[in-house]
């Protein structure tokens, strides 16, 4: 039989910094020893004042295949069989096209990302069309509205 684990709730940064230096002292400890027991208890309790005070956010879709493409040493044209040609994928990663449910399944299938990560929404980036283009209607009407 063991005796109890003395341990107390992380309330401020010092007490988290503290915990983490003796878990990292514990980390050899042997299940079922009472050091192996101590690192359980901290572990649980380090894992608690993180999740309150040092939340990290998901990135957002985008950034995580691109973090996925570095980590995998892949290009754009590796991309390609999941989202589609060339310039689908420039699309894509310039944030001027959201991910359709057919790429995000690729990507989660073919590249193992998170599902919940690929389906979060993201900031897109609006494509201004040039003058030349939004004009083209009125130049084939001799310059004048058409005549309703």
């Amino acid at each position: 039989m063991f005796e109890m684990v003395e341990v107390s709730p992380i309330r401020s940064e010092a007490e988290y910094e503290a915990a983490l230096a003796e878990v990292e002292k514990l980390m050899s400890a042997r299940p079922g020893t009472q050091e192996g027991e101590r690192l359980d208890v901290l572990v649980t309790l380090i894992e608690a004042y993180e999740a309150r005070h040092h939340k990290i956010e998901a990135p957002d879709p985008i950034a995580l295949i691109e973090f996925a493409m570095e980590q995998q040493g892949l290009d754009r044209t590796a991309l390609e069989p999941m989202i589609g040609r060339r310039g689908r994928v420039s699309e894509i990663l310039s944030r001027r096209r959201p991910l359709t449910l057919a790429m995000i399944r690729r990507l989660q299938s073919d590249l193992r990302l998170p599902v919940d990560v690929l389906v979060r929404p993201y900031r897109l980036n609006s494509v201004k069309r040039k003058r030349s283009q939004r004009s083209v209607g009125a130049n084939r009407r001799g310059g004048q509205a058409a005549a309703g």
